[in-house]
């Protein structure tokens, strides 16, 4: 059973979809919301979408003894919205609702998703309680950055429930995925495909959706890292929470971006799909077609070779641009044939490359590309292989920066 605390702040009206994202993957839910969460959306919404009744307080229901079964029997509690004064009784250990009761018994994973104002989340008060639910075991994750209540905008968004149900998930799948292992570092994702340009209308590119790349980066920050995450062709996906998006499009923009932003990382992740090639020349007009529908300039053009981005940056960690303990993950994308398998293919580009990890994905068929699952193999520099289980892309990502965090404390 999933609990669903909200807390009384604007966003309550978000915790709906969270719920529904819950009930669609098969699990029982109960939502508790406090009195102030009911002024935001009623009972009778919460008990439609989970098919349970909702209370609030610890004298409905005695018999039963909510605020001690719920805990009990609970799998995951996750708080969206969690407001400044829910945290900080939480905090204290109080038990003046069913809510606040219910956190004092439960025995599982429990998520923060804090909501309020830029000044409220920066204050010495409410950072002194995230810190001490994070003492305790509780994980409360980083807000987002955007528009709050009325003309203001700043940290203290409440992400959104795509977001925090993904988190949530993984946590039911791999335990440790939102560890704060990675506090005070800074990590640099690349993610998306790469466009490159023909003419002032068309572009070559690839069939990367970006996804792997944006839960590595959504973790990473949940995880307690600085996060820069350079995006190429990403359409549709949104921003993680407190990451920082450098916006890209062609190979050699990424080359640059990371360049740029990759010289003092204890962690790069290569997971961008960099296009191999790029025309020999951009026409500065659009190539028409002929009368007889034909275009010479289209059926011949020149392509050149793009610049190896990863294989640059293990180059860069050699002669000092980057720093020598960084820690530097790369991807690859593999079909196999009769000259070679997939993982001969991917530990011949591991050799190549030079960098320590590897995550090698199996392509074609609806694997990888635009979906929400993946599946592969880790191949390590010092001859490391591990399967990556068929899964979500953010159990992925947490299973890939397990083994990446253990080199970054490694290398220092």
């Amino acid at each position: 059973m999933i609990i669903v605390g909200v807390g009384g702040g604007i966003a309550a009206y978000k915790a709906c979809a969270l719920v529904r994202h819950f009930t669609e993957r098969g699990h029982e839910v109960r939502v508790i919301p406090t009195e102030s969460a009911l002024k935001f959306v009623g009972a009778a919404t919460f008990e439609a979408l989970s098919g349970n009744p909702v209370q609030t307080g610890v004298f409905e229901s005695i018999p039963e003894v909510p605020h001690v079964r719920l805990g009990q029997s609970a799998d995951l509690v996750v708080i969206a919205p969690a407001t400044a004064d829910l945290m900080a009784r939480a905090a204290q250990g109080r038990a003046d609702d069913l809510l606040t009761g219910t956190l004092l018994t439960a025995r599982c994973p429990v998520v923060f998703a804090p909501a309020m104002h830029t000044e409220m989340w920066e204050h010495p008060a409410t950072r002194a309680n995230v810190a001490t639910l994070r003492e305790r075991g509780a994980v409360v994750i980083e807000p987002a950055s955007g528009r709050l209540t009325g003309k203001d905008t700043g940290a203290g968004r409440l992400p959104e429930p795509d977001e925090i149900g993904a988190l949530a998930d993984v946590l039911l799948e791999h335990p440790g995925a939102l560890n704060r292992d990675l506090e005070g570092r800074r990590v640099v994702v690349s993610a998306g495909g790469t466009k490159e340009a023909l003419d002032p209308v068309r572009y070559l590119t690839n069939r990367s959706s970006g996804k792997q790349g944006y839960a590595l980066a959504r973790l990473a920050a949940q995880r307690g890292a600085h996060v820069t995450l350079v995006a190429g062709n990403t359409v549709g996906l949104a921003d993680p929470s407190a990451v920082d998006v450098v916006r890209i499009a062609s190979a050699l923009d990424l080359q640059a971006a990371m360049a740029e932003h990759a010289a003092d990382a204890d962690l790069v992740i290569m997971a961008a799909a960099v296009a191999d090639y790029r025309p020999a020349d951009v026409a500065t007009t659009k190539l028409k077609k002929g009368a007889d529908g034909k275009s010479e300039a289209l059926e011949s053009i020149t392509m050149i070779e793009n610049p190896d981005v990863l294989a640059g940056l293990v180059a860069a960690r050699r002669d000092g641009t980057l720093r020598s303990d960084a820690v530097i993950v790369g991807f690859a994308a593999e079909t196999g044939d009769a000259a070679g398998s997939v993982l001969d293919y991917g530990r011949a580009k591991l050799r190549r490359k030079g960098c320590d990890l590897l995550v090698l994905n199996a392509v074609g068929d609806g694997r990888a590309f635009e979906v929400d699952e993946n599946s592969g193999w880790l191949l390590g520099a010092d001859g490391g292989e591990t399967a990556l289980p068929l899964g979500s892309k953010t159990a992925m990502a947490a299973r890939i920066l397990d083994a990446a965090v253990a080199r970054v404390h490694a290398a220092r």
